[in-house]
């Protein structure tokens, strides 16, 4: 299922819409706000789903480096991230991937000089999505789906996806 879009639809609260459409890290921004931590959900190999191998250019079944974290601010989980990254080629990316541990991956992303960024995608999840579980799971029921963006991130040779789910909460504060 590919709903992706180059902006955010309406009805969005203003507030979500912000967080959404941020440009900088989330992380920085989360930090800013409150006590910050992550709780590090998965990191395995397996393959991406169908609509991330389109997203990133590679063929169904590529084995690929999937890692799920939620995001906390003031102890509330806010940001569920799912990364993936594929295990070819390897390269630098690949080991700090693999190194991170409870670390966020923003804070090397936007830190690292060398990385390029692709442009953002905004989606609503809903249970028809292959992320809406785990987003549940890591963030609660929402009462209508999520709001989620995504984006690449290029590292000489290597590229890794992330998309990040945001709790409603974010929006009502």
């Amino acid at each position: 299922m590919s709903g992706w879009q180059c902006r955010p639809r309406g009805g969005i609260a203003p507030a979500l819409r912000d967080w959404l459409c941020e440009p900088g890290s989330l992380t920085a921004r989360l930090k800013r706000r409150g006590a910050f931590r992550i709780e590090l959900l998965r990191q395995e190999l397996r393959h991406a789903n169908a609509d991330e191998c389109a997203a990133l250019g590679i063929r169904p079944r590529t084995p690929c480096w999937v890692r799920e974290v939620a995001l906390y601010c003031d102890a509330q989980p806010a940001i569920f991230a799912h990364t993936v990254l594929p295990a070819a080629p390897q390269g630098v990316l690949g080991r700090w991937f693999a190194r991170l541990g409870t670390r966020s991956l923003g804070s090397l992303l936007f830190a690292h000089p060398g990385f390029v960024r692709g442009g953002l995608a905004f989606a609503r999840i809903d249970a028809r999505h292959p992320l809406f579980a785990a987003a549940v799971a890591a963030l609660g029921r929402p009462p209508a789906g999520f709001h989620a963006r995504r984006c690449t991130h290029r590292f000489g040779r290597q590229t890794v996806l992330v998309t990040e789910v945001f709790s409603p909460r974010l929006g009502s504060r």
